[in-house]
């Protein structure tokens, strides 16, 4: 059942935002689409894809990225590559956080240009959460939150202890440059973690919390 669910949730969200990038393509000429890694959004962008969209007009990127190889299997690029841009979607624009450098740090500056230049506001961020409340690669375990929270670079790289790799984001502030934003979560460990965040206010602790103040659709199932 709880899968049945999940593949009905995908299709909602799908249609939701394939509706919100045919507004913005009415009265624009291109339209923006930041996505998340992980399982979770595999159904959605499966779903995405199938949707009927002047797509070569569509931008698509990263909220984070590990910074690996385009064809590695941790590679969010590669799971967009191969779940979303397939049949007309692959007309889209994808734009990846990742260049040849070898470390984030050197890599962030080339990858903030690249990220600048599109078209913002974005049509849609579609965000994930963690089990520990992160949402992008903004780790509360990251030395890096702090100035991922604050500033207004649109990219950041990001290394914590928590996670094996390290990896880019964009910033809070870039991810708030949207004129929507939706949850996508799966599972009663997501829920509890949600309903924790919805209680308390302090981002650092939890950092989707600095999504929770502004207009948020969430997309939840079992």
């Amino acid at each position: 059942m709880s899968e049945l669910c999940r593949e009905r949730l995908a299709s909602q969200l799908a249609e939701a935002v394939a509706e919100a990038l045919r507004q913005d393509l009415s009265r624009q000429e291109r339209a923006l689409l930041v996505v998340s890694g992980g399982a979770t959004p595999v159904p959605f962008l499966r779903t995405l894809a199938a949707c009927e969209l002047p797509w070569s007009r569509v931008q698509v990127t990263l909220a984070d990225e590990r910074w690996v190889a385009p064809e590695a299997d941790e590679s969010n690029a590669r799971l967009v590559r191969q779940h979303l841009l397939q049949g007309p979607a692959a007309a889209a624009s994808f734009v990846p956080l990742t260049t040849d450098d070898p470390t984030p740090e050197q890599g962030a500056e080339t990858v903030a240009r690249r990220i600048a230049g599109l078209a913002w506001p974005a049509s849609a961020v579609v965000l994930g959460m963690g089990g520990d409340g992160h949402t992008a690669s903004l780790f509360p375990d990251s030395q890096e939150l702090s100035l991922a929270l604050s500033t207004a670079e649109p990219a950041v790289a990001v290394r914590a202890s928590s996670q094996p790799l390290p990896r880019l984001t964009l910033s809070a502030d870039r991810l708030h440059r949207a004129r929507r934003h939706f949850l996508h979560i799966t599972g009663g460990d997501k829920r509890d973690m949600l309903v924790r965040a919805l209680a308390g206010d302090d981002v650092r602790e939890l950092p989707i919390r600095a999504f929770l103040s502004c207009p948020l659709a969430i997309y939840w199932a079992p």
